[in-house]
């Protein structure tokens, strides 16, 4: 069974559509709308339902996907829209989890310095987003993240609070951060490549006698 890129049905002819209103669309919606939800219940020290909605969250983040290849529902919007909410959801759970006193500060620094310099290269660059499909080490990363932030909040819920499963929601999430790292390293890599491309395609500017 495929884990990236599941979905895809052989023989069919993969289209782009410019509509916003699709199925994979509505579900990232629905992602975006569990983060303050999500938020609410760790403030509410509501730590079982906590960890239910952070399941969901990852869960959609693979279920969008899958849904847009096997409807062939891909949109122009869902191509920004996706990777948005899961930067949006990690960066708003990573917080949560440091001003809640779960996660110690490095966590957010990890994941929030990369994405800001990210950005504001794309920009810089790009003027916008250069629009790089999301690589294999970023997926991974980003599982490896959905993954341990639900396990170290799990520690919390009475009946789970045990020593072997912190020692493993901090590993998980330690190489999470790495592989976050490793993204950004490879995605800053391929902003610079696609931005010298493109100055060797366009054409020189004209310059007055």
């Amino acid at each position: 069974m495929r884990v990236f890129g599941a979905g895809q049905r052989p023989g069919v002819e993969p289209r782009l559509l410019t509509v916003f209103w699709t199925v994979p669309n509505l579900i990232t919606v629905v992602r975006f709308l569990l983060v303050p939800v999500f938020v609410w219940l760790v403030d509410q020290e509501h730590y079982g339902r906590a960890v239910i909605a952070l399941v969901i969250l990852g869960a959609t983040d693979w279920v969008d996907g899958y849904v847009a290849r096997f409807l062939n529902q891909v949109s122009v919007v869902g191509r920004w829209l996706d990777p948005v909410a899961d930067r949006l959801a990690l960066i708003v759970v990573a917080a949560t989890f440091v001003v809640q006193g779960i996660a110690p500060n490095w966590l957010v620094y990890i994941i929030v310095i990369p994405d800001v310099i990210l950005v504001s290269y794309g920009l810089l660059l790009f003027h916008g987003s250069p629009d790089l499909p999301v690589s294999k080490i970023g997926k991974v990363r980003t599982a490896l993240l959905l993954l341990g932030t639900p396990l170290l909040l799990l520690h919390r819920v009475p009946g789970f609070d045990n020593d072997a499963l912190l020692t493993a929601a901090t590993v998980i999430l330690a190489l999470g951060c790495a592989g976050h790292l490793l993204a950004f390293v490879d995605y800053l890599r391929k902003v610079t490549l696609k931005h010298r491309q493109l100055k060797l395609m366009s054409p020189p500017e004209e310059t007055s006698a």
